[in-house]
């Protein structure tokens, strides 16, 4: 299930649906409140940051392999590199006044999922997010 969301100026919501709509998502509450959290993080990254005023593409995919019961998220997009995933993750046991500003939903996302993994591919930022899924 692959869509192309161009320009992605004000779209974070139609696109984040788009992923939790698909028929590959378990029917677990548990389960879909983590994949939930983890698409709206790296999403908003990607609105908020990949492009000069939101102009720009991004493409979203989500597929489950039925061997595996791996469900992998993979977002693409054209925009300015940046890797996510090396920044430092944050001091949580440091209050929010005291603690660096950013780096939280890509931490969460570490969290919720079973790994995440990030490469620059012919002039695209390419995060693949992957989650094992119990039958």
């Amino acid at each position: 299930m692959k869509k192309r969301f161009n320009p992605i100026k004000d779209k974070s919501s139609e696109i984040i649906e788009y992923l939790m709509s698909s028929p590959d998502i378990p029917d677990d509450d548990e389960l879909q409140f983590k994949l939930r959290l983890s698409i709206e993080e790296a999403v908003e990254n990607v609105v908020r940051y990949a492009y000069d005023g939101g102009i720009g593409w991004l493409e979203a995919d989500i597929h489950f392999d039925q061997n595996a019961l791996l469900l992998t998220i993979e977002l693409r997009d054209a925009g300015t590199p940046f890797n996510p995933l090396e920044k430092g993750d944050p001091d949580v046991s440091q209050g929010a006044e005291e603690r660096e500003v950013g780096g939280l939903g890509i931490f969460l996302c570490k969290k919720m999922m079973d790994s995440i993994k990030y490469r620059y591919e012919d002039g695209n930022n390419v995060l693949t997010m992957t989650k094992k899924v119990n039958s």
